[in-house]
């Protein structure tokens, strides 16, 4: 009941924000108040590193500007839409980031969030289970538990020196 109810809320408002209805008057102001923090959510993740690679998520374009959305839910409350883009159709460690993005952001965002966290449309063969993982706080709160996913994901999300 509870999903439906967050579903309904977000489609409602999304359709409210494209229609203009949700703003009011105050739209310049609150799509700049957007921006900002979507840039500063961008900021976070975009030196997160590949588990593979000695590169970033940046570097490798698996994240950029464009993919991350913030939208205003509440009074100070938001919601944080990520998009991200693994490197190839098949990468066996899309999970892996997306929890390494998750954690990343649940620890450094400094205001209330709601957190989604996505692959972008048409870029992994298994997209729609990895989405519904990298989702599930029960299922993130487990592999958190295991202590070599929890090495591996301190040693992509910990900033370099």
């Amino acid at each position: 009941m509870s999903l439906v109810l967050g579903l309904l809320s977000h489609t409602l408002n999304r359709v409210l924000r494209y229609s203009g209805l949700r703003r009011g008057c105050h739209a310049p102001r609150n799509q700049a108040m957007e921006q900002d923090k979507a840039l500063e959510v961008y900021d976070i993740i975009r030196t997160i590193r590949d588990p593979e690679k000695p590169n970033t998520l940046e570097e490798l374009e698996v994240v950029t500007e464009s993919c991350v959305e913030v939208q205003e839910i509440g009074e100070d409350e938001y919601l944080v839409i990520i998009r991200f883009t693994p490197t190839v159709p098949h990468c066996s460690l899309a999970t892996l980031i997306g929890l390494c993005l998750r954690i990343k952001l649940q620890r450094c965002l400094p205001f209330r969030h709601k957190l989604e966290i996505y692959i972008s449309e048409g870029t992994h063969s298994t997209e729609e289970d990895i989405n519904k993982q990298i989702n599930d706080k029960e299922r993130v709160a487990a592999a958190m538990e295991n202590p070599n996913l929890r090495e591996i994901v301190e040693q992509c999300v910990t900033e370099p020196d």
